[in-house]
């Protein structure tokens, strides 16, 4: 497949919880839902069908900004064909091409990585059977590639093949714990499946983008901007914290 050519859903099982807490929990995204789309807007997603080339693109994106990591992958397209020539090309080659995009010897090594994997296992570079499993298998063989975790997996299924997994960015893990929507010591890798399985497959694209835009825009690290929130009625730390100090 060429590189940037382009052209189901599984829903995980809920783990046992006590009795009301799963209403109470789907009440709250609810309601952030509305008012998130309420705010930002609903949001679409149109994925291209390459899930090669967008795990890639992830890859690249990690520990750098969207501009360069854009410019690294435009760069990465230009200078080689396609995949089985960058698996062919030396390392440094290819590092040169993504210099753009940082970290370029540790990211070149580990895109190569992830291609030879590839390769081996279904003996070409095209991952358009993930499409076709069930949403967890799809990701226990994505995160069983060199260097891909939860993150850059549920990037590639829900950008590039429209399946429902919820990526959970530094913004969305944030934003989510602010607001009481997982427990303050549920780390990101987690932060997946608690957020997940509280939404609908069809609301996972539209709750990740405005959360990220939420988390960009107003409730930012390390200081929020809580006179602006929209979400302050459903916030756990306006409540906990800003309104407290609002009462004295």
């Amino acid at each position: 497949m060429a590189i940037g050519q382009r052209d189901a859903t599984g829903a995980r099982p809920s783990r046992a919880r006590p009795a009301g807490a799963g209403a109470a929990e789907g009440r709250k995204i609810a309601r952030v839902f509305a008012i998130l789309e309420a705010t930002y807007g609903a949001r679409q997603g149109e994925p291209d069908g390459d899930p090669l080339d967008g795990l890639v693109g992830t890859i690249l994106s990690q520990h750098t900004s969207d501009v360069n990591s854009g410019r690294a992958h435009r760069s990465l397209r230009a200078a080689f064909p396609d995949w089985g020539a960058v698996l062919a090309a030396p390392d440094e080659e290819l590092a040169a091409a993504i210099r753009s995009g940082g970290l370029a010897n540790l990211k070149a090594r580990r895109i190569k990585e992830v291609l030879a994997r590839v390769a081996a296992e279904r003996g070409d570079f095209d991952l358009g059977f993930l499409a076709d499993l069930p949403l967890d298998e799809a990701r226990r063989w994505l995160v069983a590639l060199p260097g891909v975790g939860p993150k850059t997996a549920a990037c590639t299924l829900l950008f590039n093949l429209g399946r429902p997994a919820l990526p959970v960015d530094t913004h969305v893990h944030r934003v989510a714990r602010r607001l009481g929507l997982i427990g303050p010591r549920v780390g990101a890798a987690a932060a997946h499946e608690a957020l997940e399985a509280q939404l609908a497959p069809d609301q996972i694209y539209s709750f990740h983008v405005n959360m990220i835009a939420h988390g960009r825009r107003i409730c930012r690290a390390p200081v929020p901007r809580c006179g602006i929130c929209p979400l302050t009625e459903v916030c756990d730390y306006f409540h906990d914290s800003v309104g407290l100090r609002a009462e004295d």
